[in-house]
């Protein structure tokens, strides 16, 4: 079976660009933001009702034109846990080249515990220069396009260490590490003398924190994630190999936000890597295909969506990611701005037939087992995205559900 996540964030409502520097910075807002809280606990509900599998957030900071306000996943994540009572809930994700993992690692253990093993976490490496090199400005980590430079390496690097140190903080009791970027406990080659605690910690911490000449040697995380031996892990990616092995070599879900070409190109690589590490998938297994779906009665209506709900936020936020955008965009009107969606591979718009056909022609590419899908809530309405979700879920899940038909995986210890 095919599992639905939906990716939610809000992206304040606006009329277009023109009511968007009207009122600007829309993205502190107050009304337009409560707006958008005010309908989650309804879309949630409507969720659970439906049958989607999970529900997740994404960390980007500073977006003052309001396109996607979400900088605090954890919140959102807990938040959305007390709405429902079988989504799995996550993030997609922490930005981990950032971001402290000890933090993260507690973090969502917490929710886990509170989700009670309904939580995933999802991890990303940050593309967005102007938040990315703030708060990675004292661990020497920029944003990157995975573009091989000597700022995408560090990056890189940073990102999995950081990770690492997550697994770490999840599945072993007690540990100490040192780095470049991390000393636990601080400074390690000395511990830390005179922890106040010492003898409390000796007899009632856990078995190696502190050692025979009373100075603390090792941090324990706590609390252990409810889920053994951790939460499932996603990976953000734009169907780089190097992500695609390192996804693969872990067991991590790559999250392909990416045309089918290259999903369909990568993952079988994947699935190689992770089975030679001890994994049994099948193909299109424990890998997620991202997209931008909006299905109207006709495929005029359809197109329809796609510009009312997504062309604000493509034309100015995901367009100039693209080769030769500007020149590209200039002067488009509604039809030439579907063209360049459609180039995307990322969106999809029309009547049911057509879209379900498109999809089940991308899942016969690869058959992948999770599709993140985004509605770009609160752009579109709360009810056209309740009914979006339930006309995917009854309409379109089925015919993916043939060709996606997979067991639960076992992880490698």
């Amino acid at each position: 079976m095919v599992k639905v996540v939906v990716q939610m964030y809000p992206v304040i409502r606006a009329d277009g660009p023109e009511e968007r520097k009207e009122l600007r910075p829309i993205g502190r807002n107050r009304e337009r933001y409560q707006e958008a809280m005010d309908g989650m606990p309804d879309i949630i509900r409507a969720m659970d009702d439906l049958g989607v599998w999970g529900i997740s957030s994404i960390e980007h900071h500073f977006h003052s034109e309001g396109y996607e306000v979400g900088p605090n996943i954890g919140v959102n994540t807990g938040y959305w846990a007390g709405l429902s009572k079988k989504l799995n809930i996550g993030s997609l994700g922490y930005v981990m080249s950032v971001d402290d993992p000890i933090r993260v690692a507690e973090e969502t253990a917490v929710l886990d515990h509170i989700t009670k093993g309904r939580c995933f976490v999802g991890f990303a490496r940050g593309y967005q220069s102007r938040w990315t090199n703030v708060l990675g400005q004292k661990i020497g980590s920029v944003a990157t396009l995975s573009d091989k430079s000597e700022a995408d390496v560090r990056n890189r690097e940073i990102f999995e260490e950081q990770v690492d140190i997550v697994m770490k903080a999840w599945t072993e009791g007690t540990f100490d590490y040192k780095s470049d970027l991390w000393e636990y406990p601080y400074p390690h080659d000395t511990g830390v003398k005179d922890w106040f605690m010492g003898d409390v910690t000796r007899q009632l911490g856990a078995p190696g924190e502190m050692d025979d000449e009373g100075n603390l040697r090792k941090i324990c995380v706590v609390p252990a994630p409810y889920t053994q031996p951790h939460p499932k892990v996603f990976i953000a990616s734009n169907a780089s190999l190097e992500t695609v092995k390192y996804a693969g070599a872990r067991g991590f879900i790559p999250t392909y936000f990416s045309s089918i070409g290259k999903c369909a190109d990568f993952g079988p690589r994947y699935t190689e890597v992770a089975n030679q590490n001890g994994h049994n998938f099948a193909p299109g297994q424990n890998q997620a295909i991202v997209r931008w779906p909006h299905i109207g009665e006709t495929q005029a209506e359809g197109g329809q969506m796609a510009i009312d709900w997504s062309r604000d936020i493509f034309e100015n936020f995901y367009g100039p990611l693209f080769p030769d955008w500007t020149a590209r965009a200039q002067g488009a009107d509604d039809a030439k701005m579907l063209d360049l969606m459609t180039e995307t591979g990322l969106f999809q718009f029309g009547d049911v037939s057509s879209v379900r056909d498109t999809y089940v022609d991308q899942w016969k590419q690869l058959p992948a087992e999770y599709i993140t899908l985004i509605y770009h809530y609160a752009q579109c309405p709360k009810d056209e995205m309740i009914n979006q979700l339930k006309i995917f879920m009854e309409e379109v899940k089925p015919a993916l559900d043939e060709i996606a038909d997979f067991p639960e995986a076992e992880a490698a210890e």
